[in-house]
Order: structure tokens, then sequence, then C-alpha cells
């Protein structure tokens, strides 16, 4: 069993993220071979709430270009959390 800072990677704030926490959504980057239910268990433990639904997708990433080279970056995994009416995470009320 992770760790839950193993699972999430950072908590995404954007436009549609902050917009989303209306209808108590929440948005991390999580690790490309995390499923749902360690998602789930670990933003369960870190944040003391309850999660009623995960969402994943997987974002691939963009193929770069640098004179003549060529590189990718890595995919990523993104994950919308549902918490039950009432919780909310702390860290993204300040903004």
């Amino acid at each position: 069993m992770r760790e839950p800072y193993e699972i999430l990677v950072k908590p995404l704030v954007s436009e549609k993220s902050m917009l989303l926490m209306g209808d108590n959504k929440y948005s991390f980057e999580v690790t490309r071979d995390a499923n749902k239910i360690e998602i789930k268990n670990a933003v369960e433990k870190m944040f003391d709430v309850t999660v009623l639904n995960v969402t994943t997708r997987t974002i691939p990433g963009k193929i770069k270009k640098q004179g003549k080279y060529e590189g990718k970056r890595p995919d990523k995994k993104k994950a919308v959390v549902t918490l039950k009416a009432g919780d909310q995470i702390k860290v993204f009320e300040g903004l």
C-alpha cells in the first residue's frame, strides 16, 4: 500500500478547476499508475473528507522541437474528485 503523498502529485489550479469547486469537485495531478480506488483513499486520508466519485483522464505529452531535434514531454494523469456536500479541502479555499 502506497502512501497518499506518493499518489497525489499536486493540486491543479486553473480557471476550469476553480469553477468546478462550486460543484464540490477538486482536480489533482496523480501518478500514471494510480487507480481510482487508490486516489479515493489518498484524498480521504490526506484531507479528512468523504469522496463520492473519482474520474480520471490521461493527458498525452506534447511533441516539442528544438531546431532539428525532437522530443516528447511525459504523459500526465488528471483526477477530478467529487466530495460529499459540506466537505471542502482547505488548500483550495484561499485561492
